[in-house]
């Protein structure tokens, strides 16, 4: 199979995944913090879209933690280490685990990286839960611990450049180690990059592009610039190329995830 084929096979299966799992169900949402909906401009326009509107949600307040997702693993051994299946996570899943249900030198309340997409999902859903999609996870990363969007302040996007560019350090702080934004909500950025659910959209779209569709050209290489809101926000083109260089089954060392709901659970 060439690498070509593969990504297409990955990408088939990101966007075959069962429905049930994006039903939002009646989860408590205890730990979740309110996040308003509103408009905004999207990082990257195109002629059809040139604002996103975001309804309101929960988010969680931090990432989740390797302790909860131990509690999780317990609860569906089908998504232990030895026994996830291997077309939804790769050969590093859950690796910094000393076992299947063992932390070893990993510390409990540390987000749980080495997570795929697919497991990821699949412990939202436990909870009644999901992913947040990419727009609400942009509109709650917008604040900074006074401003519910400090989007245009150039200390803040230098700040979260500062963090993307240093080397990733083995060791994570503790979730709650960075600082709380004025949704609420910890760790955004500063501490782990995060899943979102629809991280594979641009990947369709490249796709779409490379069969000689027209596609969305203007999210790749070097065209990607011409349209993006702010050109100087490095920050979130380095947010934005990760994602797109993301699969479903894909594990990073320094990459997690938090849950989301409908305001409308309760």
């Amino acid at each position: 199979m060439t690498p070509r084929a593969a990504r297409i096979t990955v990408l088939t299966a990101v966007l075959a995944w069962p429905s049930s799992v994006r039903a939002h169900g009646r989860g408590a949402t205890a730990g979740m913090v309110r996040v308003e909906g509103g408009s905004f401009a999207p990082f990257y326009r195109t002629a059809s879209v040139t604002r996103l509107t975001v309804r309101s949600f929960w988010l969680d307040a931090t990432a989740v933690t390797n302790e909860a997702f131990m509690a999780f693993v317990r609860a569906h051994p089908r998504w232990r280490r030895s026994a996830a299946p291997r077309a939804f996570v790769d050969v590093e899943y859950l690796s910094h685990w000393s076992g299947d249900l063992a932390l070893g030198g990993t510390r409990a309340a540390q987000p749980v990286t080495r997570v795929s997409w697919f497991a990821a999902r699949a412990y939202c859903e436990s909870r009644g839960a999901r992913l947040p999609t990419e727009a609400e996870w942009e509109r709650a990363a917008r604040a900074d611990e006074r401003r519910r969007d400090a989007t245009l302040d150039t200390r803040f996007n230098q700040r979260i450049l500062q963090w993307y560019q240093r080397a990733s350090d083995p060791s994570l702080g503790d979730v709650r180690s960075t600082w709380r934004n004025a949704w609420g909500a910890w760790d955004l950025h500063g501490l782990v990059w995060e899943w979102v659910e629809d991280f594979a959209q641009a990947r369709a779209l490249s796709d779409n592009r490379e069969r000689g569709g027209a596609g969305d050209s203007q999210r790749f290489c070097g065209a990607s610039a011409l349209d993006a809101s702010d050109r100087a926000d490095y920050a979130a083109f380095m947010r934005y190329a990760l994602r797109t260089s993301l699969q479903g089954a894909y594990t990073v060392r320094n990459l997690g995830f938090r849950c989301a709901m409908d305001m409308e659970v309760r």
